[in-house]
């Protein structure tokens, strides 16, 4: 098939930080290498505990195991990677919401996803990177510290972008 591949290996939980022995492992890479695809290691045992886990008892044992992104994140990670995808944000008072686009799409189309009315009247959006307000700490000191922009409809929206005032 011409669609992008995937490989999985399920390695054990003493492997999971150094796999490089794993012939097995190895094998996949080399299948994966010929047919442009890309590979996944991860330790089904570990993914389990881990998904029992509350976000700071899962970061200290992350951090015993070596590791610093489940396999389950590299999965989605290389999944959105092969597939063309990437994500922004919209943030409101109570809420902020993920949204998933096709990588090289304008900003009307990406306000699109989120309502068929946005896309029809829009005009612009606030624009900042997703690392620049977490920098910041809050939207209002992003904007103090120059970090919000406005974007037209010819923007290509990027991986990470928080966009509100969408009008």
């Amino acid at each position: 098939t011409a669609k992008p591949m995937v490989y999985v290996c399920n390695v054990s939980d003493e492997e999971l930080s150094d796999y490089s022995g794993n012939e097995y492992v190895k094998q996949v890479e080399e299948v994966a290498k010929k047919d442009a695809s890309q590979t996944v290691v991860i330790s089904a045992k570990i993914e389990q505990e881990l998904g029992e886990l509350d976000a700071d008892d899962k970061a200290m044992f992350m951090e015993e195991l070596g590791i610093t992104r489940s396999g389950l994140d590299d999965l989605v990670a290389v999944s959105y990677d092969i597939l063309g995808l990437k994500t922004f944000f919209t943030a409101g008072e109570k809420e902020v919401r993920a949204w998933t686009f096709t990588n090289g799409m304008k900003a009307p189309e990406c306000a699109g996803i989120i309502h068929t009315d946005f896309q029809k009247g829009f005009i612009r959006a606030e624009t900042t990177s997703f690392d620049d307000l977490i920098f910041a700490g809050s939207e209002s000191k992003a904007k103090e510290q120059g970090k919000f922009r406005l974007e037209g409809k010819e923007y290509i929206a990027k991986d990470g972008d928080t966009m509100s005032g969408l009008e």
